[in-house]
Order: C-alpha cells, then structure tokens, then sequence
C-alpha cells in the first residue's frame, strides 16, 4: 500500500468503534420491505454525514420511498459508484428470534439484528469509508458517488433502476456493498424469473367431490408438478462464461454445503406462496401460487416464461400467469474489468490472502447497472447462513475490514 492508502486503513481502524456505532444504529431502525418507509433511517445518515458537511439529494420514488445521493471528489477523470440499500426482510415471527431483531446489539464480536448481514453492515462501511475520505481531504483524481436507496428486497423499481431511468446517477464502475464471503466477491448473478400462477375451477358442494365441480387447488398441484420439472431441464452454458460457471462450482464444492454448486447451471425452483379455497366442504374455485425461480445462463426470462406456459397449456387447466417482482436474465461483469480488478487487489492489500470473483446463486440490483453498461461487482460483510434468516448477525472485524477494502477501492480505481 502506499502512503494515502495506509493513512485511510489506519483511520479506518482507529475510529472502529464509531464505524459500529454507526452500524448498531443502522440495525435499530425498523426499515422492512414491505411496507417499505425509508426516511426515518435515511435521515439518520443524512445527519451523520452532514458531521463533514456532506450534504445529500434526496429523490422520493414513490410514498416514504427515498433515494438519497451524495457526491465527493473532482468532475474531472472516472465515477465510482457506493451503493447499498436501507430496506430488509421482514423479521417473521419475533419468538423464533434469541434477541430483539432491531436492537442492533454488539455482543461477542457480533452485531445482531436484522440486516446485519443483508445489508446494514455493508452500508454502514460504505458509509464510513466516503466519510473518512472526506474527513481526512483525500485527494481523488475522479468522483465517488454515494447511492441509498430504498427498495430492493422486493425486486422493486423504485431504487437503483428509478435512479438509473432517470439519469441521477452515472459511472465507470460501482461496487454494492450486498453479502459475499470474505475472499470472493460475486461478479455475476443469475436471472430471475418470479410468477404468480392463478388457476380457476368450479365450485361444488365438498361431499360431491370429485364427481361435481372442477378444484382448482388439484389442478394447481398439477401446475406445480410441471413447473418443478424445470429444475430437470438440460441448458446450455455460453462457451463465454464457462470458465466462471467452473471456478464458482469448485468454490461452492469447497463451502459446507457442497450439493448447491448445482444450482449454476440449473432453474432452481421455489413454490413459495399458495392460496386457494374458502372451506373444507366448498370445491375451490380458485388457487393463486407464487413462484420464485432462478435462471443460469443459457436461457432468458422470456424463454423460461415462454417454456413453463408451453408446459402449462398441456394440462388442460384454466389458468393465468403473471411476472411479478424479479425479472432478469444472468449477467455479469468481466473479471478483467477496472473495477473487479480495483476490489481483488483492495482485498489482497488488506488480508493478504488470494481474492477472487465468483457468481452469485441468486440476484440484486447489479442486473440494473449493468443494463446501463456499468461494470459493478458486490462485496459485503455477512455471517451467510442467518440472510433471510432469523437470528441474523455480522462479525465486527468483517464490517471493518469491508469499509477499509471499499476505501481502497475508490483509491485505486479514482487514480
């Protein structure tokens, strides 16, 4: 490292307590998504910027749903964009939880709460590193923009792709501050494809089924029979990705659960809601299932869509089905690319060990980015198994060490 880029680490490392402070304070605020209001925690961060005088634009993309961006460095030479979102999963059921989902609490080394992992911890240190920056008169031979924005647990567009639409922000590169593993930032996604499948029948009296009326729950369990069948569904990997398709299926080989490499070059499928019928002696006349599934290169939203209602129409059902929430094929950025290369050799300089990127089993807002041509990667603090997950936690020395990697980051790339 060179002289700029130690005087950042050791600022960084100095003022750890305030970078989980500001993390713990993150945690505390209830910003789940659904319903979705973030303005009590963005101006929390406004506020803790406004200690440099950074000020912030704010864009409100639909009721208490809150853009807010902030810039520092030169107009002249390249952009780096920071991003990260305030929204989380909703808690769930507060009795499976060992601790006070909002309390932000710091305890042996961890910080507790939902979207410690997911992605308060990682914000906070994208946070930290444009304040320190700031702080310290860093000179950057380019700009660093700061985008947090609200609504991205849903698949929503009302964040990052709101702000893209609309030309407020830009940049040669962006780093998402979203979970990965300490060495191994994901530099590819694979698409997704989220369905609401409704299937229509025939009420009856229950003591005359199954001579009268048409249930439309038993033909929805026809539907999802088809529907699982795609995990089965032989596709093709482009030659172009390959070789990432392989490096991530020995890195998934290596983590603990070595079935999942699987999952790269197949649909995965996950039924995720179903809603039918009205009493247990009345034959529904309705059934709405919601289907989340998972797309590997080789196949596009479209023709996934294209094949299942192929599929569908073969049962002779009465059914709808229509897109919603998540829709994108797989993406990914070149590992060659400036900023993947920026933040491996960030990540090298600060643990001293070999980094490189993966893909990722499932999705986020980098499919956005690079919609606008923009070469984004995503790397984040994240204890993995507790995402979307009930007592979900971060380790402290893992938010630190990310908010130094994101600092060198824009020190590299911005020279």
């Amino acid at each position: 490292m060179n002289k700029l880029e130690e005087k950042i680490v050791s600022y960084i490392e100095e003022h750890a307590d305030q970078l989980i402070e500001l993390c713990s304070k993150l945690i505390q605020f209830n910003s789940e998504n659904p319903p979705g209001d973030s303005k009590p925690i963005s101006k929390y961060i406004e506020s803790f910027l406004e200690q440099e005088n950074i000020s912030m634009d704010w864009y409100e993309a639909g009721e208490n749903m809150w853009n807010i961006t902030s810039t520092i460095g030169s107009n002249h030479g390249k952009t780096l964009i920071f991003c990260g979102h305030t929204d989380v999963v909703p808690a769930s059921d507060l009795s499976r939880w060992e601790f006070d989902p909002f309390s932000g609490e710091v305890k042996d080394g961890w910080i507790l709460g939902r979207g410690a992992s997911d992605m308060k911890g990682g914000l906070a240190g994208l946070i930290f590193a444009f304040y320190a920056l700031k702080h310290l008169d860093i000179p950057l031979d380019g700009k660093l923009m700061l985008a947090i924005v609200p609504d991205e647990e849903t698949g929503g567009e009302l964040g990052v792709p709101w702000l893209l639409e609309r030309s407020l922000i830009a940049g040669d590169g962006c780093i998402i501050a979203e979970p990965s593993s300490p060495l191994n930032p994901t530099i590819g996604q694979k698409g997704s494809c989220w369905f609401r499948l409704t299937v229509s029948g025939n009420q009856a009296h229950g003591s005359l089924a199954p001579l009268a009326g048409k249930n439309a729950i038993i033909d929805a369990m026809k539907a999802i029979d088809t529907i699982k069948e795609l995990w089965d569904m032989d596709i093709r990997v482009p030659d172009e990705v390959q070789s990432l398709i392989n490096i991530s299926k020995e890195y998934m080989k290596n983590m603990e659960n070595t079935a999942y490499y699987e999952v790269l070059e197949r649909i995965t499928v996950n039924i995720g809601v179903i809603q039918g019928g009205t009493k247990s002696n009345v034959v529904p006349d309705q059934c709405m299932v919601e289907v989340d599934c998972r797309l590997p290169f080789g196949i596009s939203n479209e023709e996934a869509l294209m094949h299942i209602r192929s599929k569908l129409d073969q049962l002779s059902i009465d059914y709808t089905l229509e897109p919603f929430g998540f829709k994108s094929s797989a993406n990914y950025t070149s590992a060659e690319d400036p900023i993947c290369q920026a933040v491996m050799a960030s990540i090298e300089d600060i643990t001293k060990e070999h980094a490189y990127g993966v893909m990722q089993w499932a999705s986020s807002d980098a499919r956005h980015f690079r919609d606008y041509q923009i070469p984004v990667l995503q790397y984040g603090p994240a204890y993995l198994p507790s995402i979307h997950n009930f007592n979900e936690k971060v380790l402290v020395e893992d938010v630190i060490r990310c908010a130094k990697v994101y600092a060198l980051t824009a020190l590299k790339f911005l020279t």
